[in-house]
């Protein structure tokens, strides 16, 4: 007999009734409904927003699938997936007073929904869609369950309420997201309900193979040369046992990478052996940096995160700094000290 997964008990049934209702209503009305994944998207994000994008225009919604920031750049591992073709940058939204409908996916607090924010100010409805346990307290119907391994296996509950078919399609967004927020079933967030579902998304029909393969075996020049020069000023902080490595805006402009590029150095660097927590520092377009970090267990980088108006989880976090490189380092460095 199937076991209900430890992570519905986080969303209370009404919330989830309320979530539902507001979701059919408005599809069966032909409303719209603006899908916005978090800035510097990953599989997760992305694949939930698209996800619900196909499944709601299925029933009649007038979908939006966004992610506030421009230029819109979609990593390359992710640019097949169903639906992306699509994505609508900020700019091309429409105006706050022609939109109906609001959900976010995947991002913790306003800030990660970049230039998406103006929806919330002028107080378009909105469902929050997450599973991280620093989610801040916006939106009006909020469906965060800390303990779900990724935000595509809340997005699969609510297909299943609206009575969606799982088509190849819509798994094959499902499953970018658990196989990229799981890193491949490896992090401790992984359960016996996180494995259950791929098995189920296979079992309709999603290559897992090839996804696999684009997710993880295969990398652009750029990629490649970007990686080589932030291998090259790695650095190890011993009392901390943190390992960093910080790219510059010169660097991706010499490469002919963008930023999208990068999403993938924080695991080779994470990979070092006397690295418990690890930090990458990126150069986001409007002249921040873009910090991942990842931790191997023993810091709750999400916390570390948090101290810098960022999130995530304890073991994968990020968040956005201004000034020099140095200083950013150095501001973790005191943190994880102070830990």
């Amino acid at each position: 007999m199937p076991v209900a997964p430890a992570w519905l008990a986080d969303v209370d049934e009404d919330v989830f009734t309320a979530a539902v209702h507001r979701l059919a209503a408005c599809a069966h009305a032909g409303g719209r409904i603006v899908l916005a994944a978090h800035v510097g998207p990953d599989g997760d994000a992305l694949g939930a927003a698209l996800a619900l994008h196909v499944a709601l225009s299925g029933l009649g919604a007038r979908t939006v699938p966004t992610v506030g920031e421009e230029p819109l750049k979609v990593p390359a591992p992710l640019a097949d997936l169903p639906g992306v073709r699509d994505l609508v940058p900020p700019s091309a939204l429409p105006e706050p007073a022609d939109v109906d409908l609001l959900v976010t996916l995947d991002a913790a607090s306003p800030a990660r929904l970049g230039s998406i924010g103006h929806l919330l100010d002028a107080g378009v409805p909105t469902i929050v869609v997450d599973h991280h346990a620093s989610s801040t307290a916006f939106g009006d119907v909020r469906l965060v369950a800390p303990r779900a391994a990724a935000t595509v296996l809340i997005v699969d509950e609510l297909l299943h309420r609206l009575e969606v078919p799982l088509t190849v399609e819509l798994a094959t967004c499902l499953y970018v997201g658990l196989v990229t927020d799981t890193g491949r079933f490896g992090h401790s967030s992984t359960d016996r309900a996180a494995m259950e579902f791929g098995g189920r998304l296979i079992d309709v029909g999603v290559e897992h193979a090839e996804l696999t393969r684009r997710l993880y075996g295969t990398a652009s020049l750029g990629e490649l040369r970007l990686l080589g020069r932030a291998l090259e000023r790695l650095t190890f902080v011993p009392d901390v046992a943190l390992v960093h490595t910080h790219l510059t805006a010169d660097e991706l402009a010499l490469t002919g990478a963008g930023l999208e590029a990068t999403e993938a150095l924080i695991d080779v660097v994470r990979t070092a052996d006397v690295a418990e927590v690890a930090l990458v520092c990126k150069p986001a377009p409007d002249g921040t940096w873009r910090a991942s970090m990842r931790s191997h267990g023993r810091v709750d980088v999400g916390t570390i995160a948090e101290g810098f108006g960022g999130g995530g989880h304890a073991f994968a976090a990020g968040f956005s700094a201004a000034g020099p490189v140095e200083d950013v380092v150095a501001g973790v460095v005191a943190a994880l000290r102070s830990a």
